[in-house]
């Protein structure tokens, strides 16, 4: 089975070259094709780091304050807790591989459904769920964190995924969009 998931509205790609079954929960492993404009903004994870390796293109890096343009060789970490993004502004596609340290079941999940989620037309312009009980899920099994003063709204995403369990949209959501 092909591990390949396309945005249509983000125009990315994502190829899952290892996941938490393939490690056996050692590290999730993804080829990202990164369109010109593309990217996620500041957040961070408690539970695992999340290396960046450029193969083209370049791709930038924010960890902590400091941004870092990636060239191709060029690689840099997210560690637990550190406040990052990525993010494309060069003009054209950019290629890099992701890889979580341990393996994130959620990550990859959540990648997938999203993923689905763009490709039926149920998200946003700017590629966030239309459904505000599945995006909140969404956020919570991707163990992402907002720094700062957004984190104020985590409560409200945590209670809504919450929500989003009790009347089984994660269920629905995992059926429908996870094939692997």
């Amino acid at each position: 089975m092909e591990r390949k998931i396309y945005n249509p509205i983000q125009k990315d790609q994502v190829t899952f070259l290892k996941t938490h079954a393939d490690t056996n929960g050692e590290c999730t492993l993804v080829e990202v094709e990164l369109a010109d404009g593309g990217g996620v903004g500041l957040h961070y994870h408690k539970t695992y780091s999340e290396k960046f390796d450029c193969l083209e293109g370049a791709v930038q890096v924010q960890l902590g304050k400091t941004m870092h343009t990636l060239k191709p060789g060029e690689s840099a970490t997210a560690e637990p807790n550190i406040n990052h993004l990525f993010r494309n502004r060069s003009g054209r596609p950019a290629k890099f591989l992701v890889e979580l340290r341990p393996a994130s079941r959620g990550f990859e999940q959540s990648l997938q459904i999203g993923y689905g989620l763009a490709a039926d037309g149920l998200c946003k312009p700017n590629g966030f769920p239309k459904d505000k009980l599945a995006l909140a899920w969404l956020f919570d099994i991707s163990e992402s964190n907002l720094p700062g003063w957004m984190s104020i709204f985590e409560f409200i995403l945590r209670k809504q995924a919450k929500k989003a369990r009790e009347k089984g949209v994660d269920k629905k959501l995992m059926e429908k969009y996870v094939r692997f």
